[in-house]
C-alpha cells in the first residue's frame, strides 16, 4: 500500500492510497469462488457452477463490494501509519479500478485541530457566594403554602396575586373584533398573561365595578389583524378571590412526606433542597463563566464534521422538547443557522477541555463520580434505588465519569485563574431569569 498525504485547505486532508492489484484480485477471486458454491444457475448442478460463469454474471458487482471493503480497510491502516486523527467520516472516490491493475482511491476528510490552551493564569472569573437566610426560607415556605392554597371570594379591592372573574368586550375604533369578548374569565393578577397594560387598571377594582382598559396590541401579536392596534376593553368585575393559605402545621408537613417532626422537620428538608439547588446553580454559573473566558482567550478551528454533528444533536433536542409539548409531528425541519453559534461554542469548549484533560493526564475521580450520583439521587424518594440503578448500568456510569472529568478540568482552570468572590442573595441567583 502506498499513501500520499495532501493538505487541501484548513483542516481538510486528502489521502491518495494505492493498493497492489494482487491484493484486490485475490479478494475478488475468493468471493467469486464462494458465490459459485451457493448460486443456482440453470444447466449446472448446485455447487458446480464454473467461476468463469459466476464472474460473467456477478463480476462487476463483486468487484464493487471488494473495492468498498478495500477502501475502508486500507484507509484505517493509512491513518494509523501516517498518525492522522480524523474528525468525522471520510468521503471516498475510486480513481483507478481495473482488473489486473493497482487500485487507487482518494479519501477526503477533516482532522482534529492542534489545540493549545493559552492564558489560563490571565483569566478573571467571578465566583458567586450566597448564604441562605431565614427570610429566604420563610419565602420558600410561603411559596409552598401558595401551591396548596384555596381560592375564596373576598369583599375588598383586588390586589396583586388575587384572582378576578370578569366579563369583557373589546373594541377597535368603536367596533368589536373577533376574540375580544369573554364571560366569566378567570384572571390571576400579577402573572402578566394578558396584553401588556390589561391587568394594571384591575388592581384596586371591587366586585360589581366596571373598568375601562386601554391597551395597544404588540407588533408581534399572533393575530395579524390586531398587531399594533389600539383597543378599548369594557371590563365588568364579577368577583374577587384571594388565596387562603393553609396553616403551617403537622398536617401541612405531611403533604410533603414529612411524617415526623412537623414544621421544623419540613423546614430542615426544604433548606437542604434549597442548598442543593443553589449549589448546582452556582456550579453551573461558574462553569459557564470559565467556558466563556476560555473561548474568548483561545480561538479554536472547528472541523465542519464535528460542527454538523453538534448541529444535528441540538436540532434533535429541540425536536424532542417540541414533541413533549405536543407539537412534534407537525414540526418543520429547523434550519442549521438556528444552532450554528451554539454548536460551534460547544465543539470549541469540548476541544479545549479535552486538551486540558490530555495535557494534565486527568482521570475521572471515582469518589467524585459517586458523590455526583448521590447528590442527584437525593432529590428522589428512594435515593438508594437510584444509586443502585446507576451502578448497574455501565453506560450511565461512563456518562457520569465524563461529566466528572469535565468538572475536574473546570476546577483545574479555576485553580490557575484569577478568581474574585461576588456576594449575591439567594433570590438574585435562583430567580435571575424572572
Amino acid at each position: 500500500m502506498q499513501v500520499s498525504v495532501e493538505t487541501t485547505e484548513g483542516l481538510e486532508r486528502r489521502l491518495t492510497i494505492t493498493v497492489p492489484a494482487e491484493s484486490v484480485d485475490t479478494a475478488v477471486k475468493s468471493r467469486l469462488q464462494q458465490l459459485a458454491k451457493t448460486q443456482r444457475i440453470n444447466g449446472f448442478r448446485p455447487g458446480k457452477v464454473p467461476v468463469s460463469v459466476i464472474k460473467k454474471r456477478y463480476g462487476q458487482a463483486v468487484r464493487q463490494e471488494v473495492a468498498g471493503d478495500v477502501m475502508q480497510r486500507n484507509f484505517y491502516q493509512a491513518i494509523v501509519q501516517e498518525k492522522i486523527n480524523p474528525a468525522g467520516m471520510p468521503s471516498f472516490e475510486l480513481t483507478k479500478d481495473q482488473d489486473g491493475e493497482d487500485l487507487e482511491f482518494v479519501a477526503k476528510f477533516e482532522i482534529y485541530p492542534e489545540v493549545e490552551v493559552k492564558g489560563i493564569e490571565e483569566l478573571e472569573i467571578n465566583k458567586t457566594e450566597v448564604e441562605i437566610t431565614d427570610k429566604d426560607l420563610d419565602n420558600m415556605m410561603e411559596t409552598l403554602q401558595k401551591q396548596h392554597a384555596e381560592w375564596k371570594e373576598v369583599r375588598r379591592k383586588a390586589k396583586k396575586d388575587d384572582c378576578v372573574i370578569i366579563d369583557f368586550v373589546g373594541t377597535i375604533d368603536g367596533e368589536e373584533f373577533d376574540g375580544g369578548k369573554a364571560e366569566d374569565f378567570r384572571l390571576e393578577l400579577g402573572k402578566d398573561r394578558m396584553i401588556p397594560g390589561f391587568e394594571k387598571p384591575l388592581v384596586g377594582a371591587k366586585k360589581g365595578e366596571e373598568v375601562t382598559v386601554e391597551v395597544t396590541f404588540p407588533e408581534d401579536y399572533h393575530a395579524e389583524a390586531l398587531k399594533g392596534k389600539d383597543a378599548v376593553f369594557q371590563v365588568t368585575v364579577k368577583k374577587v378571590e384571594g388565596q387562603a393559605l393553609p396553616k403551617l402545621d403537622e398536617e401541612f408537613a405531611k403533604l410533603f412526606g414529612v411524617e415526623e417532626g412537623g414544621v421544623d422537620a419540613l423546614k430542615e428538608e426544604v433548606q437542604k433542597n434549597m442548598q442543593r439547588e443553589l449549589d448546582q446553580t452556582i456550579k453551573a454559573e461558574t462553569k459557564e463563566s470559565v467556558i466563556t473566558a476560555l473561548i474568548e482567550k483561545n480561538d479554536v478551528a472547528v472541523p465542519q464534521a464535528l460542527l454538523d454533528q453538534e448541529i444535528n444533536a441540538l436540532r434533535e433536542q429541540a425536536k424532542q422538547r417540541f414533541s413533549q409539548q405536543g407539537g412534534g409531528q407537525n414540526m418543520p425541519e429547523l434550519p442549521a443557522d438556528l444552532f450554528t453559534d451554539n454548536a460551534k461554542r460547544r465543539v470549541s469548549i469540548g476541544l479545549l477541555l479535552g486538551e486540558i484533560i490530555k495535557q494534565n493526564e486527568l482521570k475521572a475521580d471515582e469518589d467524585k463520580v459517586m458523590e455526583m450520583i448521590e447528590t442527584a439521587a437525593s432529590a428522589y424518594e428512594d435515593p438508594q434505588e437510584v444509586i443502585d440503578y446507576y451502578k448497574g448500568n455501565e453506560e450511565l456510569m461512563q456518562q457520569m465519569r465524563n461529566v466528572a472529568l469535565e468538572e475536574q478540568a473546570i476546577e483545574w482552570v479555576l485553580e490557575k485563574a484569577k478568581t474574585s468572590p461576588v456576594t449575591k442573595t439567594f433570590d438574585e441567583v435562583m430567580n435571575k431569569q424572572a
